[in-house]
């Protein structure tokens, strides 16, 4: 079994095809294609199941798969390891964010860290945070910024708090609320919501504290980033909530603040076994002592 053939398999497993992953690999399709039958045949089992419409991975493939990431994976953190070790810093930095990270400027950090290491490849991800904690997790991100309320513990990574705060109302700029300083948690819910999908780490913020208020509240439009929700808010179909940090940059909405505010904190999280190393020189760029 070579590192080769399981770069193969997991980009075909991405891209959904022999042409797509032979084109990603640099390689003509029939040599991705018998490198592949010939792992299949030392392990004894198809990876895939092949039609003239579509591969699918076949059940031992979508066990295969998350292995043979993670040996690419520390393949690659070993090379970046030795490399390091001479004085350079190569690799790769691969980052998650929430859409409304606040903590740190993140275009501009990626843009020093850039300058400073111009040998590590850079690649961004725009999750929700459940979703980039389980990528860190796993190894298929090396950082991600994530929030979270403040009681929530995560597992299988290590973390550091950038930030704490509240979250505020947006309403459109003709909504009653719009032009008032305060307003109650209770009065907000009995207005129509867009927010996040139930069950995520950014509408947990919300729906916790209208639970721990007694409240409930209803949510017509679910969204995946915050510029989106602001659009719906701005369109008059809703009102929302978002981090006071964020609500003064999203244009063409009013912020209300509310009592008692849902609270929410701002993490960066990176991988229980340590970082890599760049990684960890772009934490320790934030000020962040990885350990």
């Amino acid at each position: 079994m070579e590192l080769q053939q399981m770069r193969y398999v997991v980009a075909v497993a991405e891209t959904g095809g022999f042409t797509r992953a032979a084109e990603r690999c640099h390689v003509v399709q029939s040599a991705l294609s018998h490198q592949i039958a010939r792992l299949e045949k030392e392990l004894g089992a198809r990876l895939f199941d092949r039609t003239s419409r579509s591969v699918r991975l076949t059940v031992a493939g979508e066990a295969f798969v998350p292995v043979a990431r993670q040996a690419l994976q520390a393949a690659e953190r070993a090379r970046a390891e030795v490399e390091a070790a001479t004085g350079e810093v190569r690799g790769r930095l691969a980052v998650g964010a929430i859409s409304a990270v606040t903590a740190v400027d993140l275009a501009h950090e990626l843009g020093v860290f850039r300058a400073h290491y111009p040998e590590v490849r850079i690649g961004l991800q725009m999750e929700m945070s459940d979703a980039l904690i389980g990528k860190v997790r796993e190894g298929s991100l090396d950082v991600a910024f994530v929030g979270l309320v403040p009681g929530a513990r995560t597992t299988g990574v290590r973390e550091k708090v950038l930030a704490r705060g509240e979250l505020v109302g947006v309403v459109a700029p003709d909504h009653p609320l719009a032009g008032q300083e305060w307003t109650s948690l209770s009065r907000l819910a009995r207005e129509v919501f867009v927010d996040f999908a139930a069950g995520s780490a950014a509408r947990r913020q919300r729906d916790e504290a209208f639970r721990a208020a007694g409240l409930t509240s209803e949510v017509a439009f679910e969204v995946t980033t915050t510029e989106f929700l602001a659009n719906l808010v701005r369109a008059g179909l809703g009102v929302g909530m978002v981090p006071e940090a964020l609500a003064s940059k999203l244009p063409g909405l009013s912020m209300v603040r509310v009592r008692p505010a849902p609270e929410r904190t701002e993490r960066v999280v990176w991988s229980a076994l340590g970082p890599s190393p760049a990684a960890a020189a772009f934490l320790e760029g934030l000020g962040v002592d990885p350990g």
